[in-house]
């Protein structure tokens, strides 16, 4: 008997890499799980999935359904002024989410992560590594103490913040919130947003 192959790069070689992804993330997390591993499950080589993903955040991103990759939106956010890092944030999550598509796989996000364990985690740990923490590991100053000193912390209170709203506004349908605008959002919540992320330098 000849041994198995690895699939060679096809029609359905994309599909079987999701596919694999999906297994791999929900048995071992998102911090868990490596491109090596979901490799091996969907038996084709490491690199095809360079070749289909930019990376093991824009396969989770094809898992999860989310509409855009939001690392390179995030890079924006790093790269932009530090002082209104907090309003390109909360400017940011509108518009990936505020369009009829992006509001029903919000709702298909967060109804898998209430409902299913696996998916809380997965998520969870994907907004504090990929999302949040990559903005609030950047920005902390140096010589900070307290909260400011603390990244992960801060980006889990800012991931509690703008779910939070998009559960208000995507989910549940507060009408208030549904109904504010994209400027009377931003002008609430990018103050809190702001301490949050890049907490202030201290000469």
């Amino acid at each position: 008997m000849s041994r198995r192959g690895r699939r060679p790069g096809g029609g359905d070689t994309r599909a079987a890499i999701v596919t694999a992804a999906r297994s791999e993330f929900a048995a071992k997390g998102y911090d868990a799980t490596s491109l090596r591993a979901i490799a091996r499950a969907a038996e084709v080589d490491p690199a095809l999935l360079h070749h289909y993903f930019d990376g093991k955040a824009a396969l989770f991103t094809e898992v999860m359904d989310v509409p855009a990759d939001p690392r390179v939106l995030i890079e924006a956010v790093v790269r932009g002024p530090r002082e209104v890092v907090g309003e390109a944030m909360v400017r940011t999550f509108l518009t990936i989410w505020d369009s009829p598509e992006g509001r029903a796989r919000f709702q298909g996000v967060v109804r898998s992560a209430v409902t299913n364990d696996e998916a809380a985690r997965m998520l969870r740990e994907f907004l504090v590594r990929e999302i949040f923490g990559h903005v609030t590991r950047d920005l902390t100053p140096p010589g900070a103490t307290g909260l400011a000193a603390n990244p992960e912390l801060r980006a889990a209170l800012a991931a509690g913040q703008m779910v939070g709203v998009g559960m208000m506004r995507y989910v549940i349908g507060f009408p208030s919130v549904v109904d504010a605008t994209h400027d009377e959002l931003i002008a609430l919540l990018a103050p809190t947003l702001q301490q949050y992320l890049a907490p202030p330098v201290i000469p």
